[in-house]
């Protein structure tokens, strides 16, 4: 992946830490990291579709109004193993840097707009011992760049 980078010339800050597995986890390391902070979803659709979408961390996502907004059936998270299977990450690090492992057409990545849009997305680089800050275009450039076609969406939030 760090060739990757340096081959698209993508600029990123790193950044180590204690393993953190959940949103809340993290909240004590954020704080010394600028930048917008990340929750990942990896879900499975009624018809079997594997998904992975990326949100800011706060985001309390509408799950019920999320298919009609990346254009997909009734959702449901998916298995650890499932995620391992395809992903190579386990749970706790999941990150859409994870689709260098992943074949073309197996996931689909979905990124908040929000997050597209960002000068700084905080991504664990598939470990959750550590954050990669970079550009949200170019976390899309990077998904791309292994062969898959992620989807920029309004993702649904729910009200708190």
């Amino acid at each position: 992946m760090l060739a990757d980078l340096a081959t698209l010339a993508i600029p990123f800050a790193a950044h180590e830490h204690a393993a953190v597995f959940t949103v809340e986890e993290s909240r004590s390391i954020d704080a010394d990291i600028p930048g917008a902070h990340t929750k990942n979803l990896f879900l499975k659709d009624a018809g079997g579709t594997f998904w992975l979408v990326t949100v800011p961390a706060q985001t309390r996502v509408d799950l019920k109004a999320l298919p009609h907004a990346i254009g997909c059936k009734r959702v449901s998270f998916g298995q650890a193993d499932d995620m391992e299977r395809l992903l190579g990450v386990a749970p706790g690090s999941v990150t859409p840097l994870a689709m260098i492992e992943a074949q073309p057409g197996s996931i689909t990545v979905v990124v908040d707009e929000e997050l597209a849009r960002s000068d700084r997305m905080n991504v664990h680089p598939l470990r959750n011992t550590g954050t990669l800050g970079l550009a949200g275009a170019d976390v899309l450039a990077l998904v791309r760049h292994w062969g898959h076609d992620p989807v920029v969406a309004a993702v649904p939030k729910k009200s708190a």
